[in-house]
């Protein structure tokens, strides 16, 4: 027995240790980054987070923080949101040789609120040409809204048309129909089509927001975060996914449960026990890289840094069900 034992222990040490994840692994100017979207250029990954930060990587392993996208809101934007302090929540897509960045304008539990348009030829704050021109807003809602116009995705179907979907508590997730030269609404009247909400009682909160779609194995995926962020390592936010034949819907979970019902399946959720180091992943963002790996970017909140927003990063491996799931 005790030679068993011996065996086994010896075993286990000529094994070679198991490989970190990617998560694990990364390093440098991670915090504090908020709702963050995630692209590359050439041999750099570009991070872009709340506040219009902008963090680099050659490897997706080693970041390094670099200039804001855009310092200052354009005054249409604090004429329209009286107080608003900067941008929010962006989200970035290559669109006929030219980047689009979207990017949300509101104050704090308001849904006085704005989704802007800015554009540039390149990412790379040291290439030619480099520098985001205002191209204005692209749609707002109201207090008297029953929705939030931030968290702006974009997306283009199966067909080629474009598509803008948004959402933030309220009524939920919504999406509209883009005019493709212009990157805005291709009918400004036209109301917008609800594809996710979580019902909730007159009065009551109900917390959905950060929609992104993303084209796979003949789906729409919609991704969406539940609950609080913003509360540190507090924060409750979590990540579901639904799935759709047309981009309006209806998604649903695996379970068959629909998103408009506050359904889908669970994405990114951080362990329920205390020794869970990093609260809240959400606000999910996603790139589909060159050599057909696919990635989700997000934000957790760890609480061995007084709860501090951290950049995240996992590979997602479609399973043999054809849902995807993130390799935390």
């Amino acid at each position: 027995m005790k030679r068993g034992l011996v065996l086994s222990a010896a075993l286990a040490l000529a094994a070679p240790a198991a490989a970190q994840s990617l998560n694990a692994r990364l390093a440098g100017d991670l915090v504090p980054t908020h709702d963050p979207v995630i692209a590359r250029e050439g041999d750099t990954y570009y991070v872009f987070g709340t506040g219009l930060d902008s963090r680099s990587s050659t490897d997706l392993v080693h970041w390094q923080a670099g200039p804001k996208l855009i310092e200052h809101l354009p005054d249409w934007a604090t004429k329209l949101i009286p107080g608003a302090q900067g941008a929010w929540a962006p989200d970035i897509s290559r669109v006929d040789g030219r980047w689009r960045l979207y990017y949300s304008v509101s104050t704090f539990g308001s849904n006085r609120s704005a989704i802007g348009l800015a554009t540039s030829p390149t990412l790379d704050p040291r290439a030619p040409g480099y520098g985001w021109r205002d191209e204005g807003l692209v749609l707002q809602s109201t207090p008297a809204s029953d929705y939030n116009a931030i968290d702006p995705n974009f997306v283009i179907d199966a067909e080629g048309r474009h598509w803008l979907t948004f959402g933030s508590f309220w009524s939920g997730i919504k999406l509209v129909r883009l005019n493709s030269a212009t990157g805005k609404p291709l009918d400004p009247a036209a109301a917008p089509i609800g594809i996710a909400r979580r019902p909730a009682p007159a009065g009551a909160p109900a917390p959905i927001e950060a929609p992104f779609i993303l084209r796979h194995g003949g789906w729409y995926w919609l991704f969406a975060s539940y609950d609080y962020c913003c509360k540190g390592a507090n924060s409750t936010y979590y990540t579901v996914v639904s799935r759709a034949k047309a981009i309006t819907g209806p998604y649903l979970g695996k379970d068959g449960s629909a998103m408009l019902q506050g359904g889908g399946t669970i994405f990114l959720r951080a362990d329920l026990t205390e020794k869970q180091r990093f609260r809240g992943p959400g606000h999910p963002g996603f790139l589909h890289d060159k050599d057909g790996a696919d990635y989700v970017v997000y934000h957790a909140y760890d609480r061995e840094n007084k709860g501090a927003p951290t950049l995240r990063i996992a590979p997602i491996r479609w399973g043999a069900d054809g849902w995807p799931v993130a390799e935390d």
